[in-house]
């Protein structure tokens, strides 16, 4: 069995989409022009994450979730040229860059839509 995605209601799935695919490199595999609007995004390793929009269902409030609780993680080879990249194309910062004791660079940005990306530099990498 292997993973296939994972998938979040968001109220804005079009241009999350887009954003997505234009910011944190993504490509849109399939993009719905139907209610739920279902828009999958995958990244180079085959890691997909499907945003969609049910108006039938209640949207989280990505802004008051707790980064660690939910957060979708995007490895990066240059923590603080990507972080301040991101920043400018419209994501928000939620807290500093963190250096944990094994070496690690991590830190935690909003998107325009409040769900939080993870920016990871690892000193060995894992993906």
């Amino acid at each position: 069995m292997n993973l296939e995605h994972v998938a979040i209601n968001v109220p804005n799935v079009r241009e999350q989409a887009q954003w997505w695919r234009e910011h944190l490199g993504l490509e849109i595999v399939s993009a719905g022009d139907v209610p739920p609007y279902m828009n999958f995004v995958y990244d180079n390793n085959g890691s997909m994450v499907e945003l969609y929009s049910n108006e039938e269902m209640e949207h989280l409030d990505f802004a008051q979730i707790n980064p660690f609780n939910l957060h979708f993680a995007f490895s990066v080879d240059d923590m603080e040229s990507e972080r301040e990249r991101l920043i400018q194309a419209g994501a928000t910062p939620d807290g500093e860059i963190n250096n944990t004791p094994t070496g690690d660079k991590l830190c935690f940005l909003r998107d325009p839509w409040q769900v939080t990306v993870q920016l990871v530099q690892r000193k060995t990498p894992m993906v």
